[in-house]
């Protein structure tokens, strides 16, 4: 009689794990799911960043914002830009941008802003555009051409050519006066291991001009420093207020203002990139 007992009891509790298990399978209601769906959605829908240096860099000078916008939960691509003219480095940058998967964030500093300005028109998948001291070209505009329309740049003046066999010419930056033109508020050793470690750009890339610009038809953010020695301020406001960006102003800061304010230059892409998912 015990051992029947004892083993209706198991048989009862067997069948009561088993009701619970089958019970914790099925949601009690939408909600949790929805929740966690939602989560994933919100995951997914933050956009990849890339990130486009200038002339005279490479993309080491971007580590300051890729260590945060990472720690932030971003995926970040700091495209190697060829630096070889406005149409052929925008064509790399589209192709780099094509092969992401989902929407993208392009982020430039310096020359690599006319880059973007070409690489995104017509493009769905960017969905914002940050300026980082840099060139917002209108249709027919070059950088040297715009750095010589406002007084204030020292750009043509420290510049340095390099006749190519194929008949181009590469253009440096003369390393004695690279900190200050591009990093005066950068460490003094820091700015000379810049400036040996500088890329050249084509004088055809600074000479020509832009085509139909995208900034016309994507959201734009735009970061200025007040003691770019580069491009001038009154430069930069004023792409700045034609292109209607939002504005974040940086006193005190030099050109290279991404390897000296990683912090706020990470700020404002953050903004820009939070804007695409509402």
């Amino acid at each position: 009689m015990r051992t029947r007992t004892h083993l209706a009891r198991i048989t009862a509790a067997t069948t009561a794990l088993a009701a619970v298990a089958v019970f914790a399978a099925v949601p009690s209601s939408a909600a949790p799911q929805q929740v966690e769906h939602h989560a994933q959605a919100k995951a997914k829908a933050k956009p990849t960043i890339v990130l486009v240096h200038g002339a005279f860099a490479d993309t080491s000078s971007w580590n300051g914002e890729i260590t945060r916008l990472e720690q932030r939960g971003y995926n970040v691509i700091a495209a190697a830009t060829p630096l070889r003219g406005v149409a052929f480095d925008g064509a790399y940058i589209k192709a780099l941008v094509d092969s992401v998967d989902g929407s993208v964030v392009l982020a430039a500093h310096s020359y690599g802003g006319s880059v973007i300005t070409d690489a995104a028109l017509n493009d769905p998948k960017v969905q914002a555009l940050v300026y980082i001291a840099s060139f917002l070209p209108d249709q027919g505009e070059n950088a040297l051409d715009i750095t010589k329309k406002f007084p204030g740049s020292t750009l043509s003046a420290s510049l340095q050519q390099v006749a190519l066999p194929g008949g181009e010419t590469d253009l440096y930056v003369k390393q004695d006066l690279f900190p200050e033109l591009f990093a005066a508020d950068i460490p003094l050793p820091q700015a000379r291991q810049m400036a040996a470690g500088q890329r050249p750009v084509t004088a055809t890339a600074v000479n020509e001009v832009s085509g139909a610009p995208a900034w016309k038809n994507i959201p734009v953010w735009d970061l200025i420093p007040t003691a770019d020695n580069s491009i001038p301020l009154a430069a930069q406001e004023w792409m700045a207020e034609r292109a209607h960006a939002h504005t974040v102003v940086v006193r005190g800061a030099a050109h290279d203002v991404y390897v000296s304010h990683p912090d706020k230059v990470t700020d404002i892409i953050v903004a820009a990139a939070d804007a695409t998912t509402r």
